[in-house]
């Protein structure tokens, strides 16, 4: 008689005195990870244990990582541009005051990181 697994396809190798079948995710395609997708990892292994499973379990996790790290990145980019004209953080600036410039841009870079920490890493 055979397993279910088996009526659906499903192989099983032998190792030893056990049969372990054979698991392949569907998705094999590469992606590119970077600072915010390790960061929602790290929030779903430990606050959303249950999702990060499925999302393992299903092949989709990679796929979301990189989704999110991708709009967080572009995100940044256009929050910071907009901060920095609000503020009159400009290039004259930079010329005159070098340090002034760079606190103004980390402070912007700060606040923008952290709007979008909340937005999207831990939600």
């Amino acid at each position: 008689m055979k397993s279910l697994f088996e009526q659906m396809g499903g192989t099983y190798t032998q190792v030893g005195d056990y049969f372990i079948p054979d698991l392949v995710l569907p998705d094999t395609k590469e992606y590119h990870i970077g600072k915010y997708g390790r960061m929602r990892r790290r929030f779903l292994k430990e606050h959303r244990p249950i999702v990060y499973t499925n999302m393992v379990l299903e092949g989709t996790l990679f796929e979301h990582l990189a989704e999110i790290d991708e709009s967080c990145n572009s995100r940044m980019e256009i929050i910071c541009k907009a901060m920095a004209e609000r503020e009159g953080v400009t290039e004259a600036l930079k010329a005159a005051d070098q340090l002034e410039w760079v606190r103004r841009m980390n402070s912007i870079h700060d606040r923008a990181e952290e709007s979008i920490l909340a937005e999207l890493i831990y939600s």
